[in-house]
């Protein structure tokens, strides 16, 4: 029996999954630019660039959730094939 799902329709869990690369990439960008300054000798940025950092962390808890969620929704689909 051929597989219903469409090729372009989101599985349970891709929103999050994207929502979380991008906090993870924000996260990522915001540690490059705190970190610079400690290397270029300049004037260190504001604490709250420390917090922005944090998102990294965030965002892969995020991604993980939402492949945890993928996971999930696949094996309920392979027991209803049964």
């Amino acid at each position: 029996m051929p597989d219903k799902t469409q090729t372009n329709s989101a599985a349970p869990g891709d929103r999050l999954i994207r929502a979380g690369a991008v906090l993870f990439f924000v996260g990522a960008v915001a540690t490059l630019v705190t970190v610079a300054p400690l290397f270029l000798h300049a004037t260190p940025f504001p604490t709250y660039m420390f917090g922005l950092s944090m998102l990294m962390g965030v965002g892969f808890l995020v991604a993980c959730g939402g492949v945890l969620r993928s996971i999930s929704a696949g094996r309920r689909q392979a027991r209803a094939g049964r």
